[in-house]
């Protein structure tokens, strides 16, 4: 349930309501907005049946929570959240751009990647150095070596950097290097990873699971924000369906969605969407359109010979002109890049 106060609430009546309700063994979430202040009570509500909080001073009204996710809700945080990510704020004014190379093969390749993008007007690079791939046989990832290529990267270019994880032993490594923390499809409902990226504070870009639906990605979202760590950045990037025209059917929907049910950022990859360059162009212009707080676009300095992907990579100067074309529908949306 949320406990809603009243325009202008006096700070002893709010603590009153938040001592009343761990008092009772729950916990508490303040949320202080433009007009009124919210308190969000998570637990088992019934400890609260018999307090009437409704009759207490500056109560406005007791609203019930339905959803199972809490923390994540909307209801509890109306204002939208705004995640920083070294100097760059995920849910602003700024349509933020991650961008990069699907797997990090070598320094060079990094560093040229790292370079180009920001020229072109990337915020954020993306790399991977741990790859949970289908086959057991594919590049799995230089794993500590890629993570300290991407930490080069930085130091040269000043672009923070982000990096999928995909266990405790990775998540203890990556946290020297990195700015942000990736959890990646298939470990959506890891909920152990998504503990253990929660203790460590770092912000947390979860992509939605392949089948997964949109109340079990928030789900997701509250594992990590209930071990204290509300720096939550989602990501769509394709759902599974009957359809073999694309590798994933991007979820365009999950935007307003999720703008509507929650007050996490969200952002589109329609790189791994669709596995097709040729489409990502269209679809990054989409996902601005319906109101995504950024983008995730794979490039390389040659897809032909990329080590995971190349066919959803774009080159440097498909990249820029990607950037070009999205500058004035961002503009039009309230947003600059």
């Amino acid at each position: 349930m949320i406990i809603v106060m009243k325009p202008n609430a006096k700070v002893e009546s709010i603590q009153r309501i938040k001592g009343i309700i761990e008092e009772n063994g729950l916990n508490a979430h303040i949320s202080d907005g433009q007009e009124v202040t919210i308190i969000g009570v998570v637990g088992d509500k019934a400890k609260l049946i018999d307090q009437n909080l409704e009759i207490y001073d500056d109560v406005d009204k007791v609203v019930p929570v339905t959803e199972s996710y809490k923390l994540a809700n909307k209801k509890f945080h109306p204002e939208p959240s705004k995640v920083k990510v070294g100097d760059i704020t995920i849910g602003a004014d700024t349509l933020v751009i991650m961008s990069g190379p699907c797997a990090v093969e070598s320094k060079e390749q990094l560093l040229d990647t790292a370079h180009a993008i920001k020229k072109a007007g990337a915020h954020i690079l993306r790399g991977g150095a741990y790859k949970p791939r289908t086959s057991p046989y594919a590049f799995q990832g230089l794993e500590e070596e890629g993570l300290a290529y991407m930490k080069e990267a930085r130091e040269e270019t000043g672009l923070p950097v982000v990096c999928e994880v995909t266990s405790l032993d990775a998540i203890e490594v990556a946290v020297k290097y990195v700015d942000m923390l990736q959890i990646g499809a298939r470990n959506m409902q890891n909920f152990y990873l998504l503990k253990e990226v929660g203790k460590t504070g770092l912000p947390v870009l979860l992509k939605r699971g392949l089948s997964a639906t949109i109340d079990e990605w928030l789900n997701a979202s509250e594992y990590i924000i209930a071990e204290g760590n509300p720096n939550v950045v989602l990501c769509e990037r394709g759902i599974r369906t009957f359809e073999t025209a694309t590798r994933n059917t991007l979820d365009i929907s999950a935007v307003p969605v999720i703008k509507s049910k929650s007050h996490l950022p969200i952002i589109i990859d329609p790189s791994h969407a669709t596995g097709v360059r040729d489409y990502v162009k269209s679809l990054s212009l989409a996902a601005v359109a319906v109101g995504a707080d950024g983008l995730m676009i794979e490039t390389h300095p040659d897809p032909s010979r990329a080590w995971s992907d190349g066919p959803q990579s774009l080159t440097f100067n498909q990249f820029e002109d990607l950037t070009k074309d999205l500058a004035p529908l961002a503009n039009l949306m309230g947003k600059k890049l």
